[in-house]
């Protein structure tokens, strides 16, 4: 492997309380040295001036699709979108078809994941057989298939003994539970947040209580049981409460939000358009002033993208009848600034790189010398976002057109360039 030096960037390295424009030495796909100048001439050298170096960006909550819906994106296509917006690691969610609730289905992801040769992909398997929450999956074997983590995202556990049983079972076992907290029944069939809005659009709406109740039950199971849970894409402000609640009581539960939950409300539905549509849903703007309120405070531990791409004929259907989600790996660098222009670039960086990674318990989110070089650089630079030009096969994105100001310009996987520049590279060295 070749070595390259990164050149006069700025090193942000939360892990090491590192934050000075220095130089980067990759060695051998590791990382050889922080300060360094090597006399080898035969090393590439980048010149980084003005530009951000950082550990590799981790997505902990993206949805591949394969197996089973193809057609909305594949394992190729969703790691190509995670190196074009500067991801070096993502976590699959397990709603797939068939769901990843065996060891078969937990080594096909990494046997097509290996085949990609992209960004690194660490697979979150079912808590339930078949997401069905009527019988717990084998969590010991999916352990030991390589499971970091386990989730019925999509469908989140209704029963609650159930959920117990399972958190007691896997208390000793390695893997966070992450919560998709959305109460099916308070739910019903809405498709946007209840309200003002929702009444005068004569939409059905989700109240607020349909996600806090859930995040509460979560957060209780978890300090009965000690198991470590983590609660995906929070939305309202009464969440954050819940979760500084299980903080203060010493119980062991993380957090993450979405660029689109920090970024967009649910006016968003005037004109009756699906691209926004989302669950949970878009909320008010009491609600994203608490989250990123508590992005600003600590209480958000991570950033996470919900990546959940679909086709363009799904989503141009009725608004009732449209998937919920859509693309956000391609434009989370962004989104995020847009949300929180005045956020430190150190904890920008360590709720998009180092937090995940520990929250995971998972190789990266570092710069320590010897650690694989998985690396981000990025700019503050003007761009816009055109959605057609995603690497996803999803298109759609409540952002298109928006421009945003700052971006990914070059990954670095295993010491190697799989993204420069916004192009992925189609062909990587051996590693």
């Amino acid at each position: 492997m070749s070595r390259i030096i990164i050149e006069n960037g700025r090193v942000i390295d939360p892990s090491q309380k590192l934050d000075r424009v220095t130089n980067l030495l990759i060695d051998g796909g590791r990382i050889g040295g922080i300060d360094a100048v090597a006399a080898d001439s035969t090393a590439m050298r980048i010149d980084a001036a003005g530009r951000i170096v950082t550990p590799g960006l981790i997505d902990m909550h993206v949805h591949l699709r394969e197996p089973g819906r193809e057609e909305d994106e594949t394992i190729e296509s969703g790691t190509a979108a995670a190196l074009a917006g500067g991801f070096t690691s993502i976590a699959c969610i397990p709603n797939t078809d068939p769901p990843i609730d065996t060891q078969a289905t937990v080594e096909f992801v990494q046997h097509q994941a290996t085949l990609a040769d992209r960004c690194n992909v660490f697979v979150v398997a079912c808590v339930s057989k078949n997401r069905e929450g009527k019988e717990l999956a084998e969590i010991g074997q999916l352990v030991q298939a390589g499971a970091v983590a386990f989730s019925d995202d999509g469908s989140p556990v209704k029963n609650p003994r159930l959920l117990r049983q399972a958190a007691l079972y896997a208390r000793d076992v390695p893997g966070v539970f992450i919560s998709h907290c959305e109460d099916a029944d308070l739910k019903g069939d809405a498709v946007m947040n209840e309200g003002v809005r929702s009444v005068e659009l004569g939409l059905a709406g989700a109240p607020g209580l349909a996600e806090d109740v859930n995040v509460a039950r979560d957060v209780l199971i978890g300090g009965d049981t000690g198991k470590p849970f983590h609660i995906a894409h929070l939305s309202t402000a009464m969440s954050v409460e819940l979760i500084r609640f299980g903080r203060a009581h010493e119980i062991g539960v993380t957090c993450e939000v979405t660029p689109h939950h920090l970024l967009l409300g649910d006016d968003r539905f005037e004109s009756f358009r699906a691209d926004a549509k989302v669950n949970p849903p878009l909320r008010l703007e009491s609600d994203i002033a608490a989250l990123r309120s508590a992005v600003r405070d600590g209480t958000i531990d991570a950033f996470a993208t919900d990546h959940a791409p679909h086709t363009r004929e799904e989503k141009a259907q009725l608004l009732d009848a449209a998937p919920v989600g859509f693309s956000g790996l391609e434009t989370a660098l962004g989104a995020y600034a847009a949300a929180l222009p005045e956020l430190p670039l150190s904890r920008f960086v360590a709720l998009l790189s180092t937090n995940p990674a520990r929250i995971l318990g998972v190789a990266g989110g570092t710069l320590r010398v010897g650690s694989a070089a998985d690396v981000t650089i990025f700019a503050e630079r003007p761009w816009r976002v055109d959605a057609s030009t995603f690497y996803s096969l999803g298109k759609n994105t409540p952002f298109d057109g928006v421009r945003f100001s700052r971006r990914a310009i070059a990954t670095i996987v295993d010491g190697a360039f799989a993204m420069r520049d916004g192009r992925v590279v189609e062909s990587q060295p051996a590693r």
